[in-house]
Parts: C-alpha cells; structure tokens; sequence
C-alpha cells in the first residue's frame, strides 16, 4: 500500500518521559499511522522488556540513544530501543514507560496519511499486533 508521508520534528527536554511525550505528540497532531524516522538523545533511566521476559527492567545511569525504532498510533503503537553506557555496553528492548531524558532527545516523526494503525490479537504470536486501515471520507476511500 502506498501512501503520501509528513515529518514532525520534535526535542524532549531533561527529566521528561519518551512514551508519554511521545503519546501526548500523537494525540495532539492526531497521528493515526506514523513511525520514529530518526533520533539522537541520551536516557538518564531506559525502561525496557528483553525478549521473552514478562516484565521491565529499569536501568539507570547516563545512556546515549542509538536506535529507536517502530510505529506510533493512538493506542501507544509499538517502540524498540537501544542504548549505550559510558562504556559503551549496548542493551535493547521493549520501549517501557520510565525512559526519562538525560541531555536532549531530538526525534524526527514519520506521519502516513490515508491509513490507520491499529492493534488486534493475534492468534498467532498471543499479542496485540499491527492492522493497517484504510482511511475513508465520505465514504470513499482515500487510497
């Protein structure tokens, strides 16, 4: 499916949350499909869930961000990252709430248009995952 993209660009400051920013930009420029496209920051605490694993692990210290990957919706979507430690040790997950912004974290948003994101349960893997829907107006479909 293809469909025309918009950019946001977005700085969090120290002490603020990933996710909740990232939710709060999401409803206010009423994001129905979009996705990280880039990103540099530091983490003063990563909240992650490892592969497998039930719950989150909360790191703390000082981490620089080197990936933040996935999809944006209205129910949160779904976000993979990686940091750094000062000695340079990665660990990557699960996006948990309680990453909270040491320095900066300048994102770059991804914002498709004629599409929804939305999650259902899948059978499959037992989580809710993405479903891509078509947009309509006025009952026509825009793609």
């Amino acid at each position: 499916m293809t469909c025309p993209a918009r950019f946001l660009a977005l700085r969090l400051l120290p002490g603020e949350d990933l996710l909740a920013s990232l939710d709060a930009c999401v409803a206010k420029n009423e994001i129905k499909a979009g996705w990280i496209a880039g990103v540099v920051g530091s983490l003063s605490q990563a909240a992650l869930r490892f592969a497998a694993q039930p719950g989150s692990t909360q790191l703390t210290g000082a981490f620089e961000i080197i990936a933040l990957s996935g999809t944006l919706d209205a129910e949160g979507g779904h976000l993979h990252l990686s940091v750094a430690d000062t000695q340079g040790t990665m660990r990557g997950g699960h996006v948990m709430p309680g990453c909270i912004v040491r320095t900066t974290c300048e994102l770059v948003i991804g914002v498709l248009e004629g599409i929804a994101f939305q999650r259902e349960h899948c059978p499959v893997s037992s989580y809710n995952e993405l479903v891509i829907i078509p947009l309509t107006f006025n009952n026509e479909r825009l793609l």
